[in-house]
């Protein structure tokens, strides 16, 4: 909204010339996503007490949790909450990428806040079927291939290639309709993965805070022509404007991260996990950057992949012998290191290290090509 309001005075006075660059405006809008949060968070927490939205700690999961029971939950809204404002405020409204990932951040929001909902009313942790809830995630990802398909929004890159890391004269292309199902199969995926990693204090808040900034970076680059040539990566006119949104999603991370911090006053809810991760997925598809969002969000992929390595090895073993046997004394994978004995504060830290470390790695890819 600044953009449109400030440029065209630029002529009168210099200084709203400003409001052209990007990088300016992505400063504006992380700064003013963690004031928002930080502002509204203690209001946001003490409306979710008075209403009850406590959250209801599966018995299964790890002891040490159950303590946990009744801290508010829904704190997703406040992420969203601080991070729709400076959008609204920072980036051009008339750009298809910040449309595209502002309807797919409250898409997905509302399908958490649906989930989180139905379990504060059941009293229990099944919450919003799990077809139902993949259905809502499928057809976000589902639309949100078909948009990129009909209205062609990379510009000169046809919309179903896609860049392999490591690699400047080598890309993937689909067939038009498996490209659809496979932004759908990537929103999906890492939706579920964000969401299975938000299952202690500041974690996923904190991962996800790493990831939109290293996206931010990814972003400003392959929106400028000569970044983009100078590093063999696609020239993506308009998507700058990514910079501003992924900035400002991790701003509104990091000032929920301020309550969610061990030990939280509020948990983020699906509210917030199934909207963070649909939305990182589908900024990862308009960057054409899908493979990748598996090194920067690669402790979200190993969190993934411990559940799901975990449930079918059960699974088979049970089939085999009769007796189910496990790989990790608990999944997610971070209940197997506070099984094994690492303290909660240690295994957050240690992960918030490796996604640090994955950041590096994928920044690493623009040079070794």
């Amino acid at each position: 909204m600044l953009y449109h309001l400030l440029v065209p005075l630029a002529q009168y006075n210099i200084a709203f010339n400003l409001f052209r660059f990007q990088t300016f405006r992505a400063a504006g809008a992380v700064v003013t996503a963690f004031l928002v949060a930080f502002w509204f968070g203690p209001a946001i927490i003490s409306r979710l007490r008075m209403l009850k939205v406590g959250q209801v700690v599966r018995t299964e999961g790890p002891q040490t949790h159950l303590g946990k029971s009744g801290t508010p939950t829904m704190g997703g809204v406040l992420i969203i909450l601080s991070t729709v404002i400076p959008v609204f405020l920072w980036a051009r409204l008339d750009n298809w990428y910040t449309v595209l990932a502002l309807v797919t951040l409250i898409v997905l929001g509302a399908v958490g806040f649906l989930d989180d909902y139905l379990k504060i009313v059941r009293k229990n942790t099944g919450g919003l079927k799990g077809r139902y809830k993949i259905l809502g995630q499928a057809g976000m990802g589902l639309a949100l291939g078909a948009v990129l398909v009909i209205f062609e929004v990379s510009g000169q890159i046809p919309a179903t290639w896609t860049q392999i890391p490591f690699f400047k004269s080598i890309h993937m292309e689909f067939w038009w309709p498996l490209y659809i199902l496979w932004v759908a199969f990537i929103v999906v995926g890492c939706s579920n993965a964000v969401n299975l990693t938000d299952g202690l204090d500041g974690l996923a808040a904190g991962l996800s805070a790493i990831a939109c900034a290293t996206f931010g970076v990814f972003a400003y680059l392959l929106g400028r022509v000569d970044a983009s040539d100078y590093l063999n990566v696609f020239y993506l006119p308009g998507s700058g404007e990514l910079t501003i949104f992924c900035l400002a999603l991790a701003g509104g991370c990091m000032g929920f991260l301020w309550f969610n911090a061990h030990p939280a006053e509020v948990f983020m809810g699906d509210t917030g996990s199934l909207a963070i991760g649909g939305v990182l997925g589908a900024v990862a598809v308009m960057l054409k950057a899908e493979f990748l969002l598996a090194i920067v969000g690669a402790v979200f992929v190993a969190e993934a992949l411990s559940v799901a390595t975990q449930t079918v090895y059960f699974k088979w073993t049970k089939s085999r012998t009769g007796v189910g046997k496990r790989i990790f004394r608990m999944a997610p994978l971070h209940h197997h290191f506070e099984q094994i004995g690492w303290h909660e504060s240690k295994v957050i830290i240690r992960f918030w290290i490796m996604g640090i470390i994955c950041a590096m790695a994928a920044f690493a890819t623009l040079k070794i090509r």
